[in-house]
């Protein structure tokens, strides 16, 4: 029987499975992952943890427990432990059979939320884990439903932060909390034989004496930013006598651990591993297997979020040796990609590296044999399409890796991969709905160069209709990228999906300009003092590419849209003749007035790109400024902006709302007052889906979204300012 794919409409999207990267067990046999839906019909989200049979491609569901995640192999058997949320705030941490789901255990409860869960083998019946959780200004584990509610609402502030991301900064701080697991000994008298329980937890920031240290690093800081082993903890965070509003600057910590259960031995004295020549942000911290050395990535400029990554590799922390691997004479590297993600191989003689590359996600092997004298042509690469995700040993002394990755049109693969062969991959099935089962196809996927300001030769993805005829001529849906230091990749996204837009029946070009990553790190840093200069010229070019060489697409129906950055340069070109050539333009969170960046938390982001705060180069924030060209808007527009945004405020929002409306220029205005910068809920997103969509169909002819209409848009055109009696109100 054939199976009809599903049409892939938002709620298709929205409701397909998410799922985790695959972590193999020691044998390889067996690979862990979680899976979460959303049903629009109940209106309810499932979780679930299960495992695939590597052999066969069989799933099956260990828990559908909604308050279960984390999960990861204890030890070299079958069996799993995972985190269980319980209703006080405390965890569970639950001890289970891949190949018997029904036969569970608690090990042991702690007294608060706790995530990020790793777990590492320290001996037969001992096994160290780490897990991160919030502490009190005492160092105890914080529990929201243990603290008292103050009998006022009032907040008292002295210094930055007062609010980072989403929420209003608090007293707690993140923090690695550490504990063993200890088998019972295996006597028939002991009723609890062979069943592990928790050993202590304890919290290794504040017993290593390190005030003022926080970890992981917020907002996005997880499970990324440490790791451990039998022997040390590693972890990264921000310098803490640096203001974070004002710095990027970080230091990597490495922990010697003497022991997994009590402090009561000798405490570990943290090392400090740091080149003076590197002030910048740092990530992705990893232990070789024993925990005798370290590899992880670091910046060079403090305050530079997006200034390039190198690798740095620590033989032995106590030595005082950290190589910069690929550095240069001249300081600015041999290689001028950046990546993001490094790990050891199995064996710990080479390195796993992650990196963005001309709009993929790709990954490298990296020797460490010679490590000093290692040039960029010692890189292999391993991948060539889509991005990776995750990377694993297919079993415990395998050099084969399992490799989660994601592309345009497939939401989730798993592949096994050996690097002395890396064209052999054989694909992992699994129960999940790939792109085939939503009717999108690789063959929707293409890409073009162009030639952008200053002649510089520009990369764009082209993403097609799954119906594609080449001798019809399509609507142009212009995707703009936020970050500004960001990128188009070839990756699965449920908030900007380019498929979603083409199989309403748009071409989808996303195009790569100055300041997008991947492509060389002059590429990126050009965007500094020039938001709306070089990439404006770049994404400019690229539509006169668009209206000269793709005769299957109508640039007569053209739409643009974009988010945060993104959002910004669609209100840059409503200000600039390129605006014109749009039927209409949608800002997702986006910039209207540079000044209003000042609101924003981490302030070292528009210092650093307007080369230098606005006391000091006021020209630059000025130049810049998308408000300062509000004479020139008129093409319809629709504003979406939320209300815990606290990185671009809501003001932003309201008033390219207002601004639109006093000029009479049809508008529309969507607001959330629970998402941040992001979109969350799927019940919103959906709506925001509906909204974006009907919004530029109705401007290029196309037919809205089954069950919607555009009633909402139909009284969207404001009264100009200037036909307004004196004395009127523009209510």
């Amino acid at each position: 029987m054939t199976i009809r794919p599903m049409k892939f409409s938002p709620e298709v999207l929205l409701g397909a499975p998410r799922r985790s990267g695959a972590v193999p067990n020691a044998s390889g046999t067996l690979a862990v992952y979680t899976q979460t839906t959303y049903s629009f019909e109940s209106h309810s989200k499932t979780n679930e943890i299960r495992v695939i049979d590597i052999a066969t491609g069989r799933s099956a569901l260990i828990t559908n427990d909604s308050g279960s995640s984390n999960p990861q192999w204890l030890g070299d058997g079958d069996q799993l432990v995972w985190l269980k949320a319980k209703t006080n705030g405390n965890t569970a941490f639950i001890i289970g059979d891949a190949r018997e789901a029904d036969k569970t255990y608690t090990a042991g409860t702690v007294p608060g939320p706790v995530s990020d869960l790793k777990v590492t083998v320290i001996e037969q019946g001992k096994i160290g884990f780490a897990v991160t959780g919030k502490a009190n200004p005492d160092g105890s584990l914080f529990n929201p439903h243990d603290a008292k509610k103050p009998l006022s609402s009032g907040r008292l502030y002295t210094s930055l932060f007062v609010r980072h991301w989403d929420t209003w900064v608090e007293p707690q701080r993140n923090t690695i909390w550490y504990g063993l697991f200890q088998q019972a000994p295996l006597t028939p008298a002991n009723r609890h034989a062979g069943k592990y329980s928790i050993s202590g937890l304890t919290n290794l920031i504040a017993v290593s004496g390190l005030a003022g240290v926080e970890s992981p690093i917020p907002p996005m800081g997880g499970a990324g930013d440490f790791d451990i082993s039998p022997s040390a903890i590693v972890f990264v965070a921000k310098d803490p006598d640096l203001n974070p509003a004002l710095h990027t600057s970080c230091s990597c910590y490495y922990s010697p651990m003497f022991s997994w259960t009590s402090m009561d031995t000798i405490a570990p004295q943290a090392k400090i591993c740091k080149v003076q020549a590197l002030q910048g942000a740092m990530s992705s911290p990893v232990l070789s297997s024993d925990g005798s050395s370290i590899a992880l990535l670091t910046m060079g400029e403090d305050g530079y979020e997006s200034d390039k990554n190198r690798i740095l590799y620590v033989p032995n922390p106590w030595s005082g040796e950290m190589i910069e691997v690929f550095q240069s004479t001249n300081g600015k590297g041999l290689w001028e990609l950046s990546p993001s993600g490094v790990s050891f191989a199995h064996d710990d003689k080479s390195l796993l590296v992650q990196v963005e590359e001309k709009g993929r996600g790709v990954l490298y092997q990296l020797p460490l044999e010679n490590i000093k004298q290692a040039k960029p042509d010692s890189l292999k690469k391993l991948t060539h399409s889509g991005s990776v995700t995750e990377v694993h040993p297919a079993a415990a002394n395998s050099s084969k890796l399992l490799v989660s990755n994601t592309s345009f049109v497939d939401n989730s693969l798993w592949t096994l991969l050996d690097p002395s062969s890396p064209n052999d991959v054989r694909i992992v099935s699994s129960v999940g709905r790939g792109g085939a089962a939503f009717g999108l196809s690789p063959s929707q996927v293409d890409e073009i160069w162009f030639r952008g300001g200053e002649d510089h030769p520009v990369h764009a993805w082209v993403v097609k209709p799954s119906d594609f005829n080449p001798s019809h001529k399509y609507p142009l849906a212009y995707l703009l990228h936020g970050g500004p230091q960001g990128a188009w990749v070839d990756q699965w996204s449920t908030r900007w999906n380019p498929a979603v837009f083409a199989e309403q029946g748009y071409v989808v070009i996303t195009p790569n300009p100055r300041g997008s990553t991947g492509y060389g790190q002059p590429f990126t840093d050009a965007i500094r003092n020039s938001w709306g200069g070089l990439p404006y010229e770049d994404i400019e070019k690229g539509f006169e590419y668009i209206e000269k060489n793709l005769n299957y697409v109508d640039t007569s129906r053209a739409v643009a849209l974009g988010a945060s950055y993104g959002g910004y340069m669609v209100n840059w070109i409503q200000g600039h003749p390129l605006g014109r050539k749009f039927k209409a333009l949608v800002t997702h969170d986006g910039v209207f007035s540079m000044t209003s960046q000042l609101a924003s938390e981490e302030l070292y982001f528009p210092i650093h790109d307007m080369a230098g705060p606005l006391w000091k180069v006021p020209e630059n924030w000025d130049r810049w400024d998308p408000s300062r060209f509000t004479a020139n808007w008129q093409t319809p527009h629709l504003v979406i902006h939320n209300e815990l945004d606290y990185r671009l405020t809501i003001a932003e929002g309201l008033a390219a709302f207002n601004v639109l409306q006093a000029r009479g220029v049809e508008s529309a205005f969507l607001s959330f007052p629970d998402e941040n910068h992001w979109m969350l809920n799927p019940e919103n997103a959906l709506l925001w889906h509906q909204t974006v969509l009907n919004w530029i169909n109705k401007y290029v002819g196309l037919p809205p979204l089954p069950g919607t209409s555009f009633e909402m848009f139909e009284s969207s055109k404001g009264a100009p300012l200037e036909k307004c009696a004196a004395g009127m109100s523009l209510s």
